[in-house]
């Protein structure tokens, strides 16, 4: 014989569903309005942060699996919005754990427990964002909470790169960063359209990284990966003075040309006072069916940079073949390219554990 369901074993049930979006329970985020039980038949209101949220099918789904968990045998289930002031005041509330009283981004505190890694490079085409989706993803595999923020203004990519169909919901000034591959994203690419250029310059770009930090809702975060511009113009320099804490990553190929710009990035970081990492060589070699390697860029062009800027070449990334990553840019963990960057990981993983201590 079935129990008559209470109120309370309601609210308790739903206090483990959570908005996909802002990643905190419903019932915290008092979207859980109006329910009437008769017997082991709920009908209940779930009021969403904005009309059309893109993920209301999820949070229904949700819903009616953890009712019946409980039980209940019918569920009638309908769907309002947060009203102005109800969006103002969960604004609010986000805004407190985005910012601090001066309005700085609270993940620049010291004690924040966010590792900033910079990924820069000197020249574009050297694989730069290739090695910042591939190491997010790869950190997000081993349990890592993990941002992408590209900061490539001009030449944005991560949003294509990291398969990103949706555009980023927005609660009055505040942006939920897409997720994908387990990584949160934010691009100036969700606020273009139709692939049209960004002409801005060096105020603007500031004011946009800036947006960036502070009013995006990143929640938890054990890593923020800032996809840098290639060279070292505007927004290098503004990320700097940002973010002192940020460590940096080097790509290049193994070409001299490559190489010898990338330099050029590597010093501007040690002159900000940011630790450089290591260098990644991208493009190192291509394997051939035998084994022997096939050097098509030339070679040691990463061993030169190291060496100038006295680090270390912490990858060498080879030619991915086809079967490697099926069309995505992202490399198939269990591939080999995709071990190399959960190695990658490890090592940062492990870097950043000593920091601490």
């Amino acid at each position: 014989m079935n129990c008559m369901l209470t109120n309370k074993q309601v609210m308790n049930a739903l206090q483990h569903v959570e908005d996909p979006e802002l990643h905190k329970s419903i019932v915290d985020l008092n979207m859980v309005r109006n329910i009437k039980i008769d017997d082991t038949r709920v009908e209940l209101e779930i009021v969403l942060t904005i009309q059309g949220c893109p993920l209301k099918a999820r949070i229904k789904e949700d819903v009616q699996n953890a009712l019946k968990e409980i039980g209940a045998s019918s569920i009638s289930l309908t769907f309002g919005s947060m009203t102005p002031e109800e969006r103002a005041a969960l604004t609010k509330t986000l805004k407190k754990h985005t910012t601090t009283e001066t309005g700085m981004p609270a993940m620049l505190r010291p004690d924040s427990g966010v590792q900033f890694i910079a990924v820069t490079s000197g020249k574009g085409g050297v694989g730069k964002s290739t090695v910042t989706v591939n190491l997010a993803t790869a950190l997000a595999r081993m349990g890592k909470k993990v941002g992408i923020l590209d900061a490539d203004i001009y030449g944005f990519s991560i949003p294509a790169m990291m398969e990103v169909k949706q555009k980023p919901t927005m609660i009055d000034k505040t942006v939920i960063p897409v997720i994908s591959h387990g990584v949160k994203v934010m691009s100036m690419g969700f606020f273009t359209d139709n692939n049209n250029p960004v002409m801005w310059r060096g105020p603007m770009l500031n004011k946009w990284i800036q947006n960036f930090l502070a009013n995006t809702h990143w929640g938890e975060l054990d890593y923020l990966l800032l996809d840098l511009p290639p060279g070292t113009g505007d927004v290098a320099i503004d990320v700097a003075a940002m973010i002192p804490q940020a460590r940096e990553i080097i790509v290049t190929t193994p070409h001299s040309v490559a190489s010898f710009v990338a330099l050029r990035a590597g010093t501007m970081a040690k002159h900000t006072k940011h630790e450089v990492l290591g260098v990644v060589e991208n493009m190192a070699y291509y394997e051939e069916q035998d084994g022997s390697r096939n050097y098509l860029f030339g070679k040691d062009g990463g061993d030169r940079v190291a060496l100038q800027l006295k680090t270390e070449v912490i990858a060498r990334i080879p030619f991915a073949k086809r079967e490697e990553n099926k069309n995505s840019n992202i490399y198939d963990e269990d591939s080999l390219t995709g071990e190399m960057f959960t190695s990658l990981a490890q090592d940062l993983i492990h870097r950043g554990q000593a920091l601490r201590y």
